[in-house]
């Protein structure tokens, strides 16, 4: 069995952003439209990384800040509209 990977990523490079980003191997390959095993494959060096991967995973980094930018926006309206109802 060869170990594949692009020069810019290694398998343990993926597995650690992975794990870093809070990304479970199932839920990493939904947001790739790939299957599990595809993502299981790239960690074990079973399966050639593709050498886009990188700016994939640059724009999952950002999609996962937009959405926390958001979350907390939201968390602070609502706390913001809670505090006006209570003066009330």
């Amino acid at each position: 069995m060869d170990t594949y990977y692009n020069g810019g990523m290694t398998p343990d490079d993926l597995k650690i952003w992975r794990k870093q980003h809070g990304y479970t191997q199932q839920r990493l390959a939904d947001a790739l439209g790939v299957i599990k095993l595809t993502v299981g494959r790239w960690e074990t060096g079973d399966r050639h990384i593709p050498s886009f991967l990188h700016l994939a995973l640059g724009k999952l980094e950002c999609k996962k800040g937009g959405e926390r930018k958001a979350r907390d926006t939201k968390t602070k309206k609502e706390k913001s509209h809670g505090k006006h109802l209570s003066k009330r």
